[in-house]
């Protein structure tokens, strides 16, 4: 992980780790006409913000994997076009920066090439009229329900030294535990959240003190009690050493988020910002990154079909 950028909007600026991120922008918009247009200025910025820090040209990026929560991932292609890297769009819903990092970090293992950009991005305004209902019909919010973080978190992977690696990756599977309810994302990913850590726990003959911390992406309050209830049931507890992204990246007393944070850009500029610094200076030696995601779109839901979840565990030490 040689690299980072992260860019987020004026509410996320407001929470606990505003001052730790790169950019913010006062309205949301960043200069555009459009919550969407917004959005892909986000990716092309955090991208921009990554290359810089490490001196590197986007010529010089053999792959980029990006991916965002809009139908046929138009913030991802609109916003890194004019960086004119060879791209694979990607669709995880929250958890695709545990998928970007699973990819770039395989590839460059395998020698496809020396740099690989990672990038995801989320926007409240283009979510909300996305999978639920446009800001200006001011539809009230159920408790359960989460704020999709407006940010976006790239992350330039490569052979080149540096204080954080990939020393492993836990490649998550589709948990469908029937649930419906699309306002109550937490409830929907905390079983594949549970299935991957398991995953890892097992894979790498490992127990959860063997991490620093385990930190999800975007499962919030209510999620993260039935996280610790389903481990707990499997004989484990990761109570002592979770973090949830979502529940760091706002003061949920002063900012009103109801559940927390969630969407694509919740874990990446969280890790950005938040995560690598602390792994960079050895106050955290080893953290599994778990990036959740809720496998829904309008028509599913629409459809009456459940909300399957996926998780994906990026193993991330100190060197």
């Amino acid at each position: 992980m040689i690299s980072a950028g992260s860019i987020v909007g004026k509410k996320e600026f407001e929470g606990p780790l505003g001052n730790l991120f790169d950019m913010s922008g006062e309205d949301n918009l960043f200069g555009e006409q459009t919550w969407e247009a917004a959005e892909s200025r986000m990716q092309k910025e955090a991208c921009v913000l990554a290359l810089e820090k490490a001196g590197i040209d986007a010529k010089e990026v053999r792959y980029l994997y990006g991916g965002d929560l809009l139908r046929q991932g138009i913030a991802t292609s609109m916003g890194v076009e004019a960086l004119q890297i060879p791209m694979f769009g990607l669709y995880g819903a929250c958890s695709t920066s545990g998928e970007a990092l699973a990819l770039g970090s395989m590839a460059v293992a395998a020698g496809y090439g020396e740099y690989m950009l990672a990038v995801t991005s989320s926007h409240f305004g283009s979510a909300e009229k996305e999978f639920r209902f446009p800001l200006a019909y001011a539809s009230q919010r159920p408790l359960s329900a989460h704020w999709t973080v407006t940010g976006s978190g790239a992350f330039l992977i490569g052979k080149k030294r540096s204080h954080v690696r990939v020393s492993g990756v836990t490649v998550g599977k589709i948990v469908d535990y029937g649930l419906k309810d699309s306002q109550n994302m937490g409830a929907c990913m905390a079983p594949a959240a549970c299935d991957t850590i398991l995953q890892n726990l097992k894979d790498f003959g490992r127990q959860e003190s063997d991490y620093d911390r385990i930190i999800t992406g975007d499962l919030g309050y209510v999620g993260q009690t039935i996280l610790f209830d389903l481990v707990r049931k499997k004989g484990k507890d990761i109570k002592q050493n979770h973090m949830d992204c979502g529940m760091t990246i706002f003061d949920q007393q002063r900012q009103d988020t109801h559940a927390g944070g969630s969407g694509c850009g919740c874990a990446a500029v969280t890790l950005a910002a938040y995560i690598l610094p602390k792994i960079e200076s050895g106050e955290w030696r080893r953290v599994l990154f778990v990036p959740t995601g809720a496998l829904m779109s309008t028509v599913s839901f629409n459809e009456g079909e459940s909300v399957p979840g996926i998780a994906h565990g990026i193993v991330l030490e100190h060197c």
